[in-house]
């Protein structure tokens, strides 16, 4: 397992042609008006309830009820991404002379699981993966937000870390490749849902020497 990895400061976002393009979160947002009716409330949660359980039922049909097997990807994908945090942020880019998000999640994914996946978030976040619930998350799932103001339309990807951390290339501001935590109430507000990509990475895996 992967040692925990504190978040870096301070937050900024990026949305993409490609991935992201430079967006900065609001430092202080006003507080939402809590809602009182607890009918509404209970309706919130068993919906949230019967979310989990279909995605819970996909993610068993998709792996043909096997259970999810593939630590070492994930790990050897984390520790490629942890060793390149602090790369610069560079829209459109690809390797390590810098990377914007898509960018940085299809390298690590090509050099590390042999995988291509669409180069924009916009089609990443639909390739034919299983998707997963937020309290399911396991290290290597792909996460998607909508940070461009545009509720629901996704602008931003980042990759599962565990202890509800993520990496992602983020803005030239807040340093390129960085780590952050999905429960910043930021992160959370824009987060749309995650998808397993590796389960499409192929069976037999060997670890790195």
């Amino acid at each position: 397992m992967l040692k925990r990895f504190a978040p870096l400061v301070p937050l900024a976002l990026v949305t993409l042609l490609f991935g992201c393009a430079a967006h900065s979160p609001v430092s202080e947002q006003a507080p939402q008006q809590q809602v009182s009716n607890n009918s509404v409330t209970a309706q919130s949660s068993s919906q949230r309830f019967q979310q989990e359980l279909e995605t819970d039922k996909e993610l068993a049909n998709f792996a043909d009820g096997k259970s999810y097997q593939l630590p070492v990807l994930a790990d050897s994908i984390l520790e490629r991404g942890m060793s390149l945090i602090g790369t610069r942020y560079r829209f459109g880019g690809t390797s390590e002379a810098g990377f914007d998000c898509s960018g940085f999640i299809g390298y690590l994914f090509r050099e590390e699981a042999g995988m291509n996946l669409p180069r924009s978030t916009r089609e990443m976040i639909n390739v034919d993966a299983p998707l997963v619930s937020r309290s399911a998350l396991k290290p290597g799932d792909l996460l998607f937000f909508a940070t461009n103001g545009r509720r629901g339309r996704v602008s931003h990807a980042g990759i599962y870390l565990g202890d509800n951390q993520f990496i992602h290339s983020s803005s030239r501001k807040s340093g390129g490749v960085r780590v952050d935590s999905l429960g910043d109430s930021y992160w959370s507000k824009t987060f749309i849902e995650a998808k397993r990509a590796l389960a499409m990475a192929p069976t037999v895996v060997t670890a790195r020497k």
